[in-house]
């Protein structure tokens, strides 16, 4: 079985292909043979040596889509597709592999309209959008701010938000060329950030009132922006650090708007809350009022160029591997 190791977290240098034996299966698993997978910033925060619960040699990959080959006793169909995330590329071995045994509550079925491609990088992006807002308590009309919108997360909280009934949503672009082409595929209220502040922005779009919640992937500085654009009353919601583990608050951001800040985990969530995310999604996207964007695919045997190109070339939309080299 081919499949893409971390053999040590060192950089992108630190990938290989290799040969492993085809996984057999096992108690309480079900045998999925992947057909696509996700790149994240969290297989390249493994991959530096930055997250504790990773060991090298490690297979990355931390979402997928699939086709379930053996079924065991789940009482699952053998030939679905199946789409899922899990531990899978942190705490064991990750779906850039040929073959992977997936724990039966972390699989949702895909549906015919969803291609493979676009599957592959829905279950992080998408569930931890919806699951945020929907703890955040959100509720049609409500403005929200969703930073990043070329990122996965910021974009599927846009498009979630927008789709329920959003009042208004907001979101950010690190260059002029990013918030153009957010115009361009029908995204409004995207602020530039190298032509105004993000709190500049929001107050300007929000008429000095700011926004009922934040959900915030970025971290660093833009989590301190973020919650000084809250309104009153407001809920910020914190699940990324791309941009810097630490940051600086004014307390008074808090307390003077009887504010909230939360942090957020998908790992944390029960099949549950899990299972209701995913009804809301789905049928948004397969009626067309979410789009998942897809920016790049590549093979997975360059998955270390496809890597590279999420960190450094910071694309406008996922970046997914699917098939594999002859």
């Amino acid at each position: 079985m081919r499949a893409i190791e971390a053999t040590t977290f060192s950089g992108y240098g630190g990938l290989r292909q290799i040969e492993l034996p085809k996984p057999q299966l096992a108690k309480d698993r079900v045998l999925v043979r992947v057909t696509a997978a996700g790149v994240a910033p969290l297989d390249h925060t493994i991959l530096s040596g930055g997250h504790p619960r990773a060991k090298a040699p490690l297979v990355l990959g931390n979402e997928g889509v699939g086709v379930i080959e053996d079924a065991g006793d789940s009482g699952l169909v053998e030939g679905s597709r199946v789409m899922f995330t899990g531990p899978y590329g942190v705490a064991e071995n990750g779906t850039w592999q040929e073959w992977l045994r997936v724990v039966p509550e972390h699989l949702v079925l895909v549906p015919d309209a969803i291609e493979d491609v676009v599957a592959a990088g829905l279950p992080v992006a998408y569930l931890t959008a919806q699951i945020a807002l929907t703890q955040a308590g959100f509720k049609p009309g409500m403005t929200v701010l969703a930073p990043g919108i070329g990122g996965s997360v910021g974009n599927a909280t846009y498009q979630l938000a927008r789709a329920q009934g959003a009042g208004k949503v907001m979101s950010t672009a690190g260059s002029a060329a990013k918030a153009a082409r957010a115009r361009e595929l029908g995204f409004e209220d995207v602020i530039d950030l190298t032509a105004e502040g993000l709190a500049d922005g929001v107050g300007r779009v929000t008429a000095a009132k700011g926004v009922d919640i934040v959900i915030e992937s970025i971290g660093g500085p833009v989590t301190s922006e973020a919650l000084s654009s809250l309104g009153l009353g407001g809920v910020l919601t914190t699940l990324g650090y791309s941009a810097g583990r630490k940051t600086t608050i004014d307390l008074t951001d808090l307390i003077w708007k009887r504010a909230r800040m939360s942090g957020f985990s998908l790992f944390a969530q029960s099949p549950t809350v899990v299972a209701a995310a995913w009804r809301e999604v789905l049928p948004l996207i397969v009626n067309g009022h979410v789009k998942p964007i897809v920016e790049r695919v590549y093979r997975f045997d360059q998955a270390a160029d496809a890597l590279r190109y999420l960190i450094e070339g910071r694309p406008f939309g996922k970046v997914v591997l699917a098939a594999w080299s002859s």
